[in-house]
């Protein structure tokens, strides 16, 4: 080749990296915009992939977990078992309870009386789904929901069942699943928090929730879940001081980012980077907040299809339709309590004013959600965090039955996301106490939602004192057979 060719050849080349270059910065500057932590280490050194880039496609975007703190009874709600009316009063067979461990409060007992629900089934929807004449709305969503009635756990007390569920294990200091998806997927609304909480309680014996089952963990305190209140100020301590103006906050805010900024170079500590985050997101959310919780200037049918207590702030009705707009304007994983399904008497006294608390706006949620064409984009899931017993606790009269904790098989379902819609899956036992197909256990509800979500379970993990955690431990299958 002639020395002239070459140099013509060089030419063109260099014109054309330039110009790949050119596009290739633009394209890095865009996915930067999109993916603000792409081109940033991970803190822990932990992340298989960089925050917000899922592992395949998902079903689902965002989720709306409607927990029923408490746990209430399936016998009741959504497995019917008219065995049970017929052997009414009749011991529990040893045959059936196989020496399986149960409660304290039922430990002693001389016998455990077998108890039916008092309250009628019918059966709703295409694949004739049995649901409790306690939830008539629910009942006519059956075509768009997925009841899972095969559930167990091996936590029988309520503090550790309800940690479980949320952070896959008994014991606190574990990032919550809400916390896992903030950390895997980041937020798809820089004005909002990836992940927030909202508490209610139905008229029922309740038990308490607490700030460790919406915790990060070991993992950055920006994936923290964020508490709304019923209060005026739905996040306590959002809005500025009496006599600070939003322009004395921004250059507060400023130099209080530079001396974080210092901070770091000096120490490297990456929990200032959180903090530095967390007022920003604050600043952000001063305008964001009130407008997404204010209810006011929903349409009249809206308030008529979650009911006329929608409208009051910290009710059950009005945290589905809070859900809603929380979701519709990008928040990753909205997280509702609802206490008060502890019935271990009075059960029938009790359940149907829990029951008339949540249906009503559950219901609605799923209607909400479809008739805006989001359903399909929203995994929808509602259930406590263990079951009733088939027995009855205490003594057993004509007026009179409660149920105690039973961790062995209880019933959950789930819609939109990618779920499939008018199934039952697994089945239980004639008496209700054990599970004889397609068990569903914790870890494997919670690896399914990963999924859903675009997420490996086995591969989203955080390195802290010396291993990799993760949301499933060392367990976990994806249900595939409840998967569209």
């Amino acid at each position: 080749m002639d020395k002239e060719f070459l140099e013509n050849r060089l030419n063109i080349n260099r014109r054309h990296f330039l110009g790949k270059m050119a596009l290739g910065l633009g394209s890095a500057a865009v996915g930067s915009l999109m993916l603000p932590d792409l081109f940033k280490g991970s803190a822990g050194g932990s992340a298989d992939l960089p925050l917000g880039i899922k592992h395949f496609a998902s079903k689902a975007k965002r989720i709306i977990m409607l927990t029923q703190n408490g746990a209430p009874s399936q016998l009741e709600s959504f497995d019917y078992k008219p065995l049970l009316n017929k052997l009414y009063g009749q011991d529990l067979p040893e045959s059936i309870r196989q020496g399986q461990r149960i409660t304290g409060m039922t430990s002693k007992q001389d016998r455990l009386p077998l108890v039916g629900s008092k309250f009628g089934f019918k059966q709703y929807g295409q694949a004739g789904t049995w649901v409790s004449e306690l939830f008539p709305n629910i009942a006519k969503m059956a075509d768009d929901i997925c009841v899972i009635k095969t559930m167990h756990t091996e936590a029988i007390n309520h503090d550790p069942a309800l940690t479980f569920f949320q952070t896959g294990a008994q014991v606190g200091n574990r990032p919550s699943m809400g916390a896992w998806l903030s950390y895997g997927l980041g937020s798809e609304n820089e004005n909002l928090p990836a992940y927030t909480v909202l508490l209610s309680k139905g008229k029922g014996n309740g038990q308490g929730v607490y700030s460790k089952l919406w915790s990060n963990g070991f993992l950055d305190s920006t994936h923290q879940g964020v508490q709304f209140s019923a209060s005026e100020d739905p996040i306590l301590y959002l809005n500025n001081p009496e006599g600070t103006s939003k322009q004395g906050r921004r250059k507060m805010l400023d130099h209080l980012s530079e001396m974080n900024q210092m901070g770091y170079e000096e120490f490297g500590d990456p929990e200032i980077q959180a903090k530095i985050k967390q007022y920003e997101m604050a600043f952000r959310m001063q305008t964001a907040v009130p407008e997404v919780t204010d209810l006011t200037n929903e349409p009249d049918h809206i308030i008529k299809m979650y009911g006329s207590d929608c409208l009051v702030p910290g009710t059950y009705a009005s945290n589905c339709l809070l859900a809603r707009k929380l979701s519709e304007s990008g928040v990753r994983f909205v997280q509702l309590y609802h206490q008060g399904w502890d019935q271990h008497n009075n059960l029938g006294r009790d359940m149907p004013l829990q029951a008339k608390d949540v249906d009503r706006a559950s219901a609605a949620l799923i209607q909400d959600l479809k008739q805006r064409g989001l359903l399909d984009e929203t995994l929808v899931i509602w259930g406590g965090e263990f079951g009733r017993t088939n027995y009855c606790q205490g003594e057993l009269s004509e007026n009179s039955y409660g149920r105690d904790h039973h961790p062995r098989c209880f019933s959950m379902w789930m819609a939109g996301g990618g779920v499939k819609a008018g199934i039952t899956h697994g089945e239980t036992d004639e008496f209700g106490y054990n599970i004889i197909k397609d068990p569903v256990h914790v870890h494997d509800l919670q690896a399914t939602i990963l999924h859903l979500m675009g997420l490996d379970h086995e591969k989203l993990t955080y390195k802290y004192l010396g291993r990799r955690f993760r949301l499933t431990d060392v367990h976990g299958h994806v249900v595939k057979n409840i998967i569209a």
